[in-house]
């Protein structure tokens, strides 16, 4: 009887740091001994390549537009510490719908038994999570994935973009659609913003599985073409991601979130709003801090 694969979908808004935490997880799991594959969901395709010394790969939808038929084997690529690396692909600029090449390559795998043949422990769908558009929302609204976690930082389009996420999975969740594990919190330095994350969690009925802090050492790595588990990986950026890979491969529980309707989350952004200029002119008064 063969494993069940654990399949994990990453969401986030466009240039949130969604793809290098995806990466830095695919590449802490394979260090730590498991079989890996990303699956790069955005139409950038440029999920995988610091899995790759900085170098793109084919995407499934280019390469099915050179030939009408195409094995799986012929779009995985071979990453960082044997990762297997993927890119769905997206339309020709201003063609057609950017999910087109999730749903594509999804259906490709499946029908060719991909996951099974490879015996993989883990398969990551790294997708992009401020675009509505069903394709985006496959790994969800078809139960591919079972977990999904949403990176965000404590910038309100970036809470406003895993609030839009929460009420995607809160839809589906009736239908075998997946739970949400959790948010990944990016760029948490100024206690503030960890104190912003940890309200809306709250609020949401969710939790806070990593805070990741911004630093230098990710940008090195990436202008290496790496990942930080790869180019430092004695760093203490790369123990937090080791410790972040090692809560999702532990994770069993996901959970329908409860997401905010946009009055109450806009009201909720204005508090905070209000408490951070008191803060900064030195006038926080108790009331306002107290009501957030």
């Amino acid at each position: 009887m063969a494993k069940k694969v654990k399949q994990i979908a990453i969401y986030g808004k466009g240039g949130i740091g969604k793809s290098t935490t995806t990466s830095n997880i695919s590449a802490a799991l394979s260090v730590a001994g498991y079989k890996v594959m990303q699956f790069g969901c955005d139409p950038k395709s440029d999920s995988t390549n610091t899995l790759r010394g900085g170098k793109y790969i084919p995407t499934v939808l280019d390469t099915l537009r050179d030939k009408n038929t195409v094995k799986a084997s012929e779009v995985i690529y071979e990453g960082f510490n044997g990762i297997y690396c993927v890119e769905a692909g997206g339309p020709v600029p201003g063609v057609g719908c950017a999910g087109r090449g999730i749903i594509t390559a999804v259906q490709l795998f499946k029908q060719q038994r991909v996951f099974e043949e490879l015996d993989l422990d883990f398969v990551i769908y790294d997708v992009l999570g401020d675009v509505v558009c069903g394709g985006f929302a496959v790994p969800i609204r078809e139960g591919i994935a079972e977990h999904v976690f949403t990176v965000s930082s404590a910038d309100f389009m970036a809470i406003y973009a895993a609030n839009n996420l929460f009420k995607g999975i809160q839809k589906y969740s009736n239908s075998g659609g997946a739970l949400l594990g959790g948010v990944i919190a990016n760029s948490i330095n100024a206690p503030y913003a960890k104190e912003i994350i940890d309200d809306f969690v709250k609020q949401t009925n969710t939790q806070v599985i990593e805070y990741i802090p911004r630093s230098v050492t990710v940008t090195q790595s990436e202008l290496q073409g790496k990942t930080t588990i790869e180019a430092a990986p004695d760093s203490q950026q790369a123990k937090v991601y080791k410790s972040l890979a090692q809560k999702i491969a532990e994770h069993t529980e996901s959970k329908v979130p409860t997401p905010l309707d946009i009055a109450d989350l806009r009201a909720w952004a204005s508090r905070w709003g209000d408490y951070l200029l008191a803060l900064e002119t030195g006038e926080v008064r108790t009331e306002v801090s107290s009501n957030i």
